[in-house]
């Protein structure tokens, strides 16, 4: 639904003509932070733009606007929720925002919420009556909330009022073919392309019509090429043409289709699976196999990857994966008898005595009607005594059920407008990148870091800071928790050089605390671990209040294990060799108490807290993390990484508010990831 509320609404990137009124200046210009803002949005580096505002709210909270630019970045970013809530504060400053009431009603429309959107659209439509965008709008969410009369009625005034709008026609379409009413939805599509002959949603609407009736195939290869030449880089359209061709039996032209599919999007599980049932069905049996594999890798729950996998291995004879691959396909969908059948048959090759029992439970499901229930990870969930009985809407009989797990799969709701961003990597739509989810790392102290325009400075330590107000290290400190990696060999160098320094000045000087934490920080840059542990361990012996001594040892150990683990071979100091079970609970031990002494000296210290947190989630103690993030948060309440991370938490917990809540308030404070984060948890 979300992706198709996302062709609906053009966001206003060109609705800045709101009036300015003049503002005094505080403690920075906010006249020209605001312009600044405004420049950066309507550019779209949306993160950007929002460490504007930011800055502008902070020093004036009375005002509407900031509220407003922030909640229009938002909503590009795909953050719903922070939209709702910062057009909502905006509209409470000045209710005359009409567009604040716009974006805020589209903001609810994509989180399901259509009575709060509806309710929006009419108190702008009351100061704006004619406006084209919120009155299409409207009539979509109205026919989501099945109101087919009330949304009938809308889009009636919006083509009377324009005549030329080719997406009142592409409503009005979707709403006839909800009523069933194909015909007439064809007129209105037909309509639309006569108006604008580059409306790409026409052409796919037109193909997925002619793909849901399986009629007119070679006329719905014809809107999809069409489709394809205006937008050349959306993935579905591939996929659906792919299926087309297939349908017409051009099986190379379907194969050509799947593979730049995946090209375009490596991790698209429908053009992998696709691709799998056409490897499958040419014979192509270890690469089909391969394609199952690798949609199981991204899905582990995806039972018709299972089902088709277990086939293929059957036809191999690799039966014990084939059987392994039935269980959990009998697990999930216990009336499925095509799988006994299958299971049957493997068992009885295999020589299992016990095969008889799947073949009679096969004959005996196999005029039964089984549930209707997703095949691609969501759970079977078998009718209880008192919901009503099964029919032909509510299930599938057994060769129907078969065919859904064996049938290639089309990409529905196409008719989204895309477009591409070629840009900086904070800049544009990043919740669209393809990138790996992944927390945020432990802050480190260090001789460098990687600013970037979201974050041109470290993080401040006290600790940190007053040992660099003495100047007696060789370089200054830093905090960060993006490391940049040791590239250049004159700094490699000059680090060695250090480290023969401190050798050479410890043997001929009495030793003090800070000698050995700077040989300790020369060490680290150097990534030995090891031996910068054991000069951490002089440190805190001889300086037991030295908070940084024991947060630097933590890191220490922690980047240690880590080491450990990512290279099992590693001759590293705790005896070599990967971790066990044992080792590694007595390593966290080690790290977690080193960081509760940091807090005891230092309790302020809130990236202690948040490293902390990062070890806690690595090993799996969820409720320990919560705390501790929660913990860096209350300390420092801008700190985007304690929010993303504790986000990241409350989903795995499955509490999808809260960490919806957190990711919009880190992406807010120039967290890049959350967008991409959000938009993932929020399918």
């Amino acid at each position: 639904m979300k992706a198709r509320i996302g062709y609906i609404v053009r966001v206003l990137l060109a609705v800045i003509g709101l009036a300015t009124a003049g503002v005094a200046h505080g403690q920075i210009n906010t006249d020209q932070v605001m312009r600044i803002g405004r420049n950066t949005l309507y550019f779209e580096d949306y993160l950007l733009s929002i460490q504007y505002f930011n800055q502008v709210i902070s020093v004036k909270p009375q005002l509407a606007q900031p509220y407003f630019y922030r909640a229009v970045a938002k909503l590009n970013l795909e953050d719903y929720a922070g939209a709702y809530s910062d057009a909502g504060e905006a509209i409470e400053r000045n209710p005359f925002i009409t567009d604040a009431y716009e974006v805020r009603g589209v903001a609810a429309q994509n989180m399901g919420r259509f009575e709060d959107a509806i309710a929006d659209y009419d108190r702008a439509l009351a100061m704006l009556p004619e406006n084209r965008g919120i009155m299409f709008n409207k009539a979509i969410a109205q026919e989501e909330l099945k109101d087919y009369d009330g949304a009938r009625e809308t889009l009636k005034k919006l083509i009377e009022r324009y005549p030329s709008f080719e997406n009142a026609y592409l409503g009005r379409a979707r709403l006839s073919i909800a009523e069933g009413d194909t015909t007439a939805a064809l007129g209105d599509i037909d309509r639309a392309i006569e108006i604008n002959k580059n409306a790409m949603n026409a052409y796919i609407m037109r193909a997925d019509l002619a793909i849901a009736r399986d009629t007119l195939l070679e006329g719905a290869l014809e809107d999809m090429n069409e489709a394809i030449r205006l937008q050349p880089h959306f993935t579905g359209l591939f996929i659906n043409r792919a299926y087309i061709r297939y349908k017409l039996d051009d099986y190379f032209g379907a194969m050509a289709d799947f593979d730049y599919a995946i090209q375009l999007e490596p991790n698209n599980t429908v053009a992998i699976f696709n691709r799998g049932l056409l490897r499958a069905e040419t014979r192509d049996d270890n690469k089909a196999i391969e394609d199952f594999s690798r949609v199981l890798k991204l899905n582990p729950n995806d039972y018709k990857a299972l089902y088709n996998r277990a086939m293929l291995y059957r036809q191999i004879g690799s039966l014990k994966e084939a059987i392994a691959d039935l269980d959990r396909v009998i697990e999930a969908f216990p009336d499925f008898a095509a799988a006994y059948f299958v299971r049957f048959d493997c068992k009885r090759l295999a020589g299992d005595r016990s095969a008889e029992a799947d073949y009679n439970k096969s004959l005996t499901l196999a005029k039964k009607r089984v549930h209707r229930s997703p095949l691609d990870g969501t759970p079977y969930a078998a009718p209880t005594d008192d919901e009503v009985a099964l029919d032909e809407h509510n299930s599938d009989t057994q060769e129907e059920i078969t065919r859904r797990f064996t049938s290639l799969t089309t990409i529905e709701d196409n008719t989204t407008d895309t477009r591409e961003y070629n840009s900086k990597d904070i800049r544009g739509k990043v919740q669209d990148r393809n990138v790996a989810v992944a927390i945020e790392p432990i802050f480190v102290v260090t001789f460098y870091d990687d600013p970037t325009e979201l974050k041109p400075g470290g993080d401040y330590v006290r600790e940190v800071d007053d040992i660099n107000s003495t100047r007696i290290l060789r370089s200054p400190l830093r905090v960060t928790n993006r490391e940049p990696s040791m590239t250049d060999d004159e700094t490699t160098r000059r680090h060695f050089s250090s480290v023969d320094y401190y050798n050479s000045y410890l043997a001929s000087h009495a030793p003090r605390t800070i000698d050995y934490f700077g040989r300790a920080m020369d060490l680290m840059t150097l990534r030995d671990y090891a031996a910068a542990i054991t000069d951490f361990d002089r440190c805190v012996e001889m300086s037991p209040d030295f908070a940084l001594g024991y947060f630097m040892r933590a890191i220490a150990r922690y980047k240690l294990s880590t080491l450990d683990e990512v290279n099992p071979a590693q001759d590293v100091a705790n005896g070599g060799g990967n971790l066990h079970l044992d080792d590694r609970r007595a390593t966290v031990r080690a790290i977690v108490d080193d960081l509760d002494t940091t807090l005891k000296l230092s309790p302020q210290m809130s990236i202690a807290h948040f490293n902390k947190g990062v070890v806690l989630l690595e090993a799996d103690d969820l409720t320990g993390a919560l705390a501790a993030f929660g913990k860096a948060i209350e300390l420092k309440p801008d700190f985007g990484e304690a929010f993303y991370n504790r986000g990241y938490v409350y989903f795995l917990l499955g509490n999808r508010d809260a960490g919806a809540a957190d990711l919009s308030k880190a992406g807010e404070l120039g967290v890049v990831s959350s967008y991409n984060l959000l938009k993932r948890m929020n399918k």
